[in-house]
């Protein structure tokens, strides 16, 4: 008995001898491993060392690296993860028509002989949070009587991370209608817009505070739906609740109103999808719809197709060549109401009016910096409305068409210039014949957008 415990005790000592032996080899890794990094913080916190003789000698202190204008705004040595920009739209030109502003629909169209400011547009864009990134687009405007405006074109809020490819943006934003509706002037392919879209958008276009769902649908090609939800008022609203500045409306006293329920809002469902027709070739299809109440007490419903189609070879110079062509139909059904008369307008019956148009244009990318592009529009009626019978032909709806041929030339992605010819020819009024230069610079870093 004796033996085996003193066996047993001389194993345990045996053992524990061991594992001392392990803490301590341990103890010192860990310290050779603290004394390397602090050798390398009092390396790094010393001077430069002076180079060997005849090597050439480094600064002192490594130089900064130079900000560029695709690079987030920096605050001195801190980033601000926001996209500021600002663009300049003018023009110059001249026009056989004496009012420059009845020919052109659109806010942003040049607006006079002479020149015009069309667009000063300061945008902040960025994300706010892993959750959310936010837009304004804030608007400048000289008149042509010389006054300044400012407005804010948008101002919204989008989700970056909501389950099954949905998407929610709120605030004011332009409504996802057609192609051209959602853009800014500066990323048209023309001086001025369409005739349909300033027939029935108005001059700045359909858009007011509102919220919009969008839907990726899972599919092998590009598939979304969108659906907004908008107020109907103000002069954003052109077709809807618009009071057009206390003018008649389709021989009509016409009133703005308030959001009272539902049916006093806007509603536009939207839906697009894309495919690869090969490797040079891409299709994008969509339609569109826009419903609400109207000035005169009635409805109105716009409804709207688009196409657009793009070649550019695989073997491109910076996007160049290519060719794209770009088509938008639209009818409007615009439900007036009876109007009883007010002294000066008389009487007038209830009626629906129907209007119509389209406009079809075609870029081509002929080489870099170099685009020519070719837009044909017409808008008319579906029938003379039976208030034109009793108060005269309206202008607003009468037969029109115009042919513009332009050339671009891009400087940089931050400059062009372009050159655009406008024939026009209005029933009842005659042709016209306008010339016009635009300029455009940006300064900041500008948002990417939409194919």
């Amino acid at each position: 008995m004796i033996g085996w415990s003193s066996a047993l005790w001389l194993s345990a000592i045996l053992a524990q001898g061991q594992e001392t032996n392990e803490l301590q080899q341990l103890r010192r890794q860990l310290q050779e491993i603290q004394k390397r990094l602090d050798a390398l913080e009092r390396q790094q916190s010393l001077p430069a060392m002076a180079p060997p003789p005849g090597a050439p000698a480094e600064p002192a202190t490594r130089p900064t690296e130079s900000w560029t204008p695709t690079q987030p705004m920096r605050i001195g040595n801190a980033q601000n993860y926001i996209n500021l920009s600002f663009d300049a739209l003018m023009a110059a030109g001249w026009s056989t028509a004496e009012d420059v502003e009845s020919l052109q629909t659109g806010g942003h169209d040049p607006k006079e002989r002479g020149f015009t400011l069309q667009n000063l547009e300061t945008v902040f864009e960025g994300k706010v949070d892993p959750y959310f990134r936010a837009q304004a687009n804030i608007v400048l405007q000289i008149d042509p009587e010389g006054e300044t405006t400012i407005e804010a074109e948008e101002a919204y809020l989008e989700t970056m991370s909501l389950p099954w490819n949905l998407q929610l943006k709120a605030g004011q934003f332009l409504t996802e209608f057609g192609r051209l509706n959602p853009t800014h002037p500066h990323t048209w392919d023309f001086v001025d817009q369409p005739l349909v879209n300033g027939r029935f958008f108005g001059e700045d276009g359909l858009r007011n505070p509102g919220a919009r769902i969008s839907w990726l649908m899972p599919t092998p090609f590009y598939s979304e739906l969108f659906f907004a939800v908008q107020n109907s008022q103000g002069e954003t609203a052109h077709s809807f609740r618009d009071d057009h500045d206390n003018e008649p409306f389709f021989g009509r006293r016409v009133e703005q109103g308030r959001v009272k329920n539902l049916g006093d809002l806007l509603f536009a469902p939207r839906y697009a999808v894309s495919f690869d027709l090969s490797e040079s070739q891409t299709l994008l299809t969509g339609a569109s719809a826009a419903f609400g109440p109207n000035g005169t007490g009635g409805d109105t419903q716009i409804y709207g197709v688009d196409m657009f189609w793009k070649w550019k070879p695989v073997n491109h110079h910076s996007g160049f060549p290519f060719v794209t062509w770009q088509n938008e139909a639209m009818i409007r059904r615009f439900e007036a109401d009876a109007f009883p008369g007010d002294g000066t307008i008389p009487a007038l019956p209830g009626e629906t009016l129907t209007d119509y148009g389209f406009y079809s244009q075609v870029s081509y990318g002929y080489r870099k910096g170099w685009v020519a592009s070719l837009r044909g529009d017409y808008v008319n009626k579906m029938e003379t409305g039976d208030y034109e019978r009793i108060v005269g032909i309206d202008p607003n709806r009468d037969r029109r068409w115009r042919i513009s041929p332009a050339l671009t030339w891009y400087p940089s992605e931050f400059s062009k210039i372009r050159l655009q010819y406008n024939y026009d020819d209005r029933a009842h009024i005659g042709e016209d014949h306008s010339i016009w230069m635009q300029f455009e610079f940006l300064l900041g870093t500008h948002a990417a957008h939409k194919f």
